[in-house]
């Protein structure tokens, strides 16, 4: 999309901030981001610029502070806004990646699509018209190069993984060192990231994989016609029935009705003109129907080489004749322009349950599986106090186990027996004990006091400080876990900003290690769902446990993560706060 160099290129031009905050919420919305990492990915200072690709396909770039461009939109009007490499270095995790062998990279570079043969990894879940990035693989490591390119997927996932499988794999819109990327400050890219646990795991690899890590590892099929068309691989004695070309003609007419009736209103739309591949692949191939027509299982695929048109551009051609679009050929190229969804055909079509529509079913199943799964159940955290040195004696006294822990009330229902048994309730005010009256009680709560300051102490000063005469402990239940049983004090964690040199603020985790958080994984953590730099190191001052420090004001983000994995919101300390 930009191997060549832009045309029309306007000045650039501040963007206004209600402008960005606008371009803001709806970045935050379509990738699905947290507030803090948002204000990173579309900061202060952004730029706008129009320009015109090779093929007069117009655009908008958005420019950093520092003149990078870090988000694009093609077409007029188009809220398609897309990421370029320079913001997907500063969050590789933004959009899902394949990866492919460093010789394939050149390739790329030089303004090629990404062929289905050249991928060795890709999740298992993409559509096609998907964006994805593109990275360099590093063989035999959890290791992932940095994004190289940006694109849109032109076939499902589950093609990529079938053996042959030939074509384009990725339609390329912008690369690492082409004319987009030589407008920003240039430059290699950074460092391997290391991909987290979870990303590993959503995976597919075809390297070095043999038939048994294939059957475990490929995605089960999202719609029953996928079922159908493979049904003879997984079935020798299902019946095998071949669609006519005709036939083939048809499906692709009703989805083409489909995608303009369901997918192309008005604000869609207008992300047209479009290529015409990228058009089949993101709207004509997602809306073929998820079940066979009539037939119990089908062998035929559905698509424009199996139908009566032979090539796209014959198809598509045909439709144009009946008043359903307009083409116009740009540079050897084929773009539609428009699409009549007001058309009589358009308006008769009775919609039926699409590819499309059932992978946004299975994607929302997943994603509340998903939810159930990282539901944490809330510690139940409990303070206790035993009997120690001085309060031993009135305990005993009390007709109490000198040997056991108690909680807060448990004191109380204590001291309240041993104060009624004696009759020390004031007669005038019974929410005073008559203190003076009982030796035992007086040396054990009011030693150090004056002893003409000792007469009368209000019920809930006593159970305070007969706690303070106890010895501190604490029991963390987690569900699934032993309970954990410990001596001393519980204090809630702390989470403080710090701001250092003027603006530069960090965040400091303390205490977490009794609510069975270890700093090593927290760290790790909060570097992903924060998109900030960590580190861990020894905390200050005789305690022995060690401190977490996150890059930025990150208050909110690291509060969520604590509460998400049981940690009760009381017993988090916070300071400071705010935007980064």
């Amino acid at each position: 999309m930009f191997k060549k160099p832009l045309g029309n290129l306007k000045t650039s031009a501040p963007l206004r901030n209600s402008d960005r905050r606008k371009l803001k919420q709806h970045i935050i919305q379509a990738f699905s981001l947290v507030p803090d990492v948002g204000e990173e990915l579309v900061p202060e200072g952004l730029l706008s610029v129009k320009f015109s690709t090779y093929t007069d396909e117009p655009g908008v770039a958005y420019l950093g502070p520092g003149g990078d461009p870090l988000w694009f939109t093609l077409g007029i009007g188009s809220e398609d806004i897309i990421p370029t490499v320079y913001t997907l270095w500063k969050k590789p995790d933004l959009i899902p990646f394949l990866s492919t062998p460093s010789a394939v990279i050149p390739v790329l570079i030089g303004g090629a699509d990404l062929m289905i043969p050249g991928v060795v990894q890709h999740p298992l879940s993409l559509q096609a018209g998907q964006l994805v990035s593109i990275t360099e693989h590093i063989h035999h490591s959890t290791h992932i190069g940095s994004p190289l390119a940006v694109g849109h997927m032109a076939v499902d996932s589950d093609v990529l993984s079938e053996a042959g499988s030939k074509g384009k794999a990725v339609f390329v819109l912008h690369a690492w060192n082409d004319h987009l990327f030589d407008m920003g400050h240039k430059g290699n890219p950074p460092d391997p990231w290391e991909m987290s646990h979870s990303t590993t795991n959503d995976q597919h690899s075809t390297e070095d994989e043999d038939v048994t890590e294939n059957d475990m590892l490929k995605e089960p099929l999202v719609d029953e016609l996928s079922s159908h068309l493979e049904q003879t691989q997984l079935d020798d004695h299902a019946p095998k029935i071949e669609l006519t070309k005709e036939d083939v003609s048809s499906i692709l007419h009703d989805a083409l009705l489909q995608a303009m009736k369901k997918t192309l209103s008005s604000s869609q739309a207008s992300a047209l003109p479009m290529p015409a591949s990228t058009f089949y692949s993101a709207y004509i191939l997602p809306s073929r129907p998820a079940q066979s027509p009539s037939q119990s299982s089908v062998s035929t695929p559905i698509d424009i080489k199996h139908s009566t048109h032979k090539s796209l551009a014959y198809f598509l051609k045909s439709a144009e004749k009946q008043g359903l679009l307009k083409l116009k050929e740009i540079k050897s190229e084929l773009m539609v322009f428009s699409v009549a969804t007001s058309h009589a055909d358009v308006v008769a079509h009775r919609p039926y349950l699409s590819l499309k529509d059932v992978a946004i079913r299975n994607e929302k199943r997943g994603q509340r599986e998903e939810e159930e799964r990282s539901r944490v159940k809330e510690l139940e955290v409990t303070e206790l106090w035993k009997p120690h040195l001085q309060s031993l004696i009135l305990f005993a006294e009390a007709g109490f186990d000198t040997s056991a822990r108690y909680t807060y009330a448990d004191i109380k229902t204590v001291l309240d027996k041993y104060v009624t048994d004696r009759q020390l309730v004031n007669a005038h005010d019974q929410s005073y004990i008559n203190v003076g009256a009982d030796e035992l009680l007086q040396t054990t709560l009011c030693k150090s006091d004056n002893p003409a300051n000792m007469e009368f102490f209000k019920r809930e000063q006593l159970i305070e400080r007969l706690s303070d005469k106890m010895q501190s402990w604490y029991k963390i239940c987690a569900e699934g876990k032993d309970p954990v049983l410990k001596k001393g004090q519980i204090k809630p964690i702390s989470v403080v900003v710090k701001v250092r040199q003027g603006r530069k603020a960090t965040t400091l985790i303390t205490g977490f290690e009794p609510f069975l958080l270890e700093a090593a994984a927290l760290a790790e953590e909060l570097k992903m769902r924060c998109a900030s730099s960590t580190s861990v190191s020894p905390a200050p001052g005789k305690s022995s446990g060690m401190l977490v420090l996150v890059q930025g004001k990150q208050v909110k983000e690291v509060t969520e993560f604590l509460t998400s994995q049981g940690v009760p919101k009381r017993w988090v300390h916070t300071e400071g706060g705010g935007k980064k």
